[in-house]
C-alpha cells in the first residue's frame, strides 16, 4: 500500500511538472506573439508617416523622383510581408530608401528649413527608437522561447507538442552600411 502512494505522489508530481512546463512553453510563445505584435504597431506607425515625408520632400526635390518612388516602392513592400525573415528584408530596403531620402534632403537647405518636414523627420527619428526597442524586445521573448524548447526535459514535450523555433528579426549587411548619395 505505501508503495502504490509513493508510486501514485510520483505520478501526480510529475504530471504536475508537466503542465507547468507545458504552460511555461505557452507563456513563452504568447510573449513573442505580443512583442510581433508590438513591431508590427511601430511599423505601421512608421508606414504612415512617410507618404507625409514624400509629399513635402516633393514640393522642394521634385527631380529627385527616383529616390522618392524608391521610398514608395520599399514601404509598399514593407506593408505587404509577413513573418519576421520577409518583414525583415522589407524593413531593411525600406530604411535603406529612407536614409537615401534624408541623405538628398541635405542638399535642399530651404526643405531642411521646412517646418512640416522637421516635425516629420522628428517623428520618424522617434518612431525608428521605438522601432529598435522593439525589435530587440521581440528577439529577447524569441531567445528566451528558443532556450526553453532546447533545453532538458522541455525538448523531450516541445516537438510532440508542437512548440517550435522562432526566427530572429535580423538587418540584412546591406541595410547596415553607409548610403551613396551623387549629386
Amino acid at each position: 500500500m505505501i508503495i502504490l502512494l509513493i508510486l501514485l505522489g510520483v505520478v501526480v508530481v510529475l504530471v504536475f511538472y508537466v503542465i507547468s512546463l507545458y504552460n511555461n512553453l505557452v507563456k513563452l510563445r504568447n510573449r513573442i506573439e505580443n512583442a510581433w505584435a508590438q513591431i508590427d504597431v511601430q511599423l505601421k506607425r512608421r508606414w504612415d508617416l512617410i507618404p507625409n515625408l514624400v509629399e513635402t520632400v516633393k514640393g522642394y526635390a521634385s527631380h529627385e523622383k527616383e529616390t522618392l518612388e524608391s521610398v514608395i516602392a520599399a514601404r509598399n513592400a514593407a506593408t505587404t510581408a509577413t513573418g519576421p525573415q520577409q518583414s525583415a528584408g522589407a524593413e531593411n530596403m525600406l530604411t535603406g530608401a529612407l536614409r537615401q531620402l534624408f541623405a538628398v534632403s541635405e542638399a535642399y537647405p530651404d526643405l531642411k528649413a521646412n517646418q512640416n518636414f522637421l516635425e516629420l523627420q522628428e517623428e520618424l527619428t522617434g518612431t525608428e527608437g521605438r522601432i529598435a526597442y522593439a525589435r530587440q524586445h521581440y528577439n529577447d521573448q524569441v531567445l528566451k522561447y528558443n532556450t526553453a524548447i532546447e533545453t532538458f526535459p522541455a525538448v523531450i514535450l516541445a516537438g510532440p507538442l508542437r512548440f517550435t523555433e522562432r526566427e530572429y528579426f535580423e538587418a540584412d549587411d546591406e541595410s547596415r552600411g553607409n548610403v551613396q548619395v551623387e549629386f
